[in-house]
């Protein structure tokens, strides 16, 4: 088969499609026929050997996947050859085929675009994942979502609304302000890029509060990260609940007198962590964003496709932040 491999430590110019063996199931896996590869910022920065798992090279980028089971584990009983599966891993999806937990995956109805299909499990995992158990949003609370054009921010847009929130969205361009009012925001916030200065920090908390009617954050959904953290913080509300989910603009440094003052809780967002301490729970959750997909209730963005061979261009438009809502890589489309 063939597979877009990281054999050094670099960018996505360094990625090379190659000819692998096929790979095979062990106990407790399936092997997905890929047909989609949703991109994700992570897969910015494992090619990097910045991300916290570093696995052994060569690899392939890519941890969300949508396609056919092409083969089972010995002791795998509820899936079958051919059905359509979502699947979830860290790494190995820019590939025709794929190794997962089967624990991880999922089956969709055979007429699911597949897509669509591919771009659920990260994206929209994560935001639940977070709005959801670590955030414990509720109906009427006011939420800020930054980097709200992204793949995860676009999400938490959407899923917020699904939860009864008033959804403030903070993006980089006018452009990026758009997608995120079509996808539900009350509220848009246009932010400076660049380095901030202290006085663009405290300009930037008073946007964010200006927007909210001059009040402050029931939770923050932060996939920023940089300065941009601090100036949400000091919006968000007592007893609020701050949530690190990326740091698309580096590590904040953040004053620990903030959340002491605030009476506000700083909560860390991983997905990963999550699916392998409480697979049953990841499953329930899995199941309601997938409801709520076929309800119509959210609507995957996906501005950019990409076929297998031009996958290291599909990780650069998100490294450039040029994406907004999704891209995939197609296989054998």
């Amino acid at each position: 088969m063939k597979a877009l491999l990281s054999h050094q430590p670099g960018g996505p110019e360094t990625l090379r499609l190659t000819d692998v063996p096929d790979p095979a199931p062990r106990a407790g896996e399936i092997v997905i026929g890929v047909k989609a590869c949703g991109v994700n910022y992570p897969d910015v920065l494992i090619i990097e050997d910045r991300y916290q798992m570093k696995p052994p090279r060569p690899f392939s980028p890519g941890g969300e996947v949508a396609g056919v089971v092409a083969a089972v584990g010995s002791d795998v009983k509820n899936f079958a050859v051919g059905d359509a599966v979502l699947g979830l891993s860290s790494h190995g999806g820019m590939a025709e085929k794929m190794v997962v937990k089967a624990a991880t995956a999922g089956k969709i109805p055979a007429d699911t675009p597949f897509a669509e299909a591919a771009v659920l499990l990260t994206t929209y995992g994560t935001s639940y994942y977070a709005l959801k158990d670590r955030g414990q949003l509720k109906p009427k609370e006011r939420l800020l979502v930054l980097g709200a054009s992204g793949g995860v921010g676009i999400a938490a847009v959407e899923l917020g609304k699904a939860m009864g929130a008033t959804v403030i969205g903070a993006v980089s361009s006018p452009e990026k302000a758009e997608a995120v009012r079509k996808a539900g925001a009350d509220h848009v916030v246009v932010y400076p890029t660049g380095d901030l200065s202290a006085d663009q920090q405290r300009d930037l908390t008073k946007a964010f509060r200006d927007a909210m009617g001059g009040e402050n954050a029931d939770v923050v959904y932060d996939p920023v990260g940089g300065a941009y953290s601090e100036a949400a913080l000091r919006a968000t509300n007592w007893g609020g609940r701050f949530l690190v989910v990326g740091f698309v603009a580096g590590i904040p440094r953040i004053p620990l007198n903030l959340p002491l003052l605030k009476g506000c809780s700083i909560v860390g967002v991983l997905l990963g962590g999550h699916v392998g301490r409480d697979p049953k729970g990841y499953q329930r959750n899995a199941a309601e964003i997938f409801a709520m997909y076929q309800a119509g209730t959210i609507k995957p963005l996906i501005s950019a496709r990409y076929p297998l061979e031009r996958g290291a261009e599909a990780i650069a438009s998100l490294r450039d932040r040029k994406a907004v809502g999704k891209v995939v890589v197609t296989v054998g489309e």
